[in-house]
């Protein structure tokens, strides 16, 4: 079996359990966004040692370890969550639209539009939380899909 065809398994497995388990779904998705935040935090720091960069990068680790560590799987506590990740993206995007550095304006607006989705979802899962974990795993099965049918 080719390695595209075990991730899409994987995906779709991964999928299933969000579906079925939203609340556990809700816990898997905190501890994803505290290790990715803490990357994004690092990552911002390295790329460009300014203080703005500096700000969002500390930001965005003491988040990430919140979210990691502090943070319970509470299903309200989601769209904080994706909240916080959005106001982050769009910051980065900003500052990647104006530094003109180490980021490429295209890699800036997507930033900045990743940004507003996440808002959305913060608002989707405000209202219901199971939506964002149904809607993930929806996400999930259609990924598996594509990548086990993929040559």
């Amino acid at each position: 079996m080719e390695p595209k065809q075990v991730s899409g398994i994987l995906s779709i497995l991964l999928g299933l359990i969000f579906i079925i388990f939203p609340i556990f779904s809700s816990g898997l998705v905190s501890i994803i966004i505290g290790v990715s935040l803490l990357f994004v935090g690092v990552a911002t720091i390295i790329s460009d040692f300014s203080a703005l960069n500096v700000l969002i990068g500390i930001l965005a680790i003491i988040f990430g370890l919140l979210f990691i560590f502090r943070i319970d799987a509470l299903s309200f506590l989601l769209g904080l969550q994706f909240y916080i990740i959005g106001i982050i993206l769009i910051l980065l995007g900003i500052v990647g639209l104006f530094s003109g550095k180490n980021f490429s304006k295209l890699a800036s607006i997507l930033i900045i539009i990743l940004g507003i989705i996440a808002f959305i979802l913060g608002g989707l899962s405000v209202k219901n939380p199971l939506y964002v974990a149904i809607l993930i795993g929806i996400v999930l099965i259609i990924q598996g899909i594509s990548l086990f049918i993929s040559e």
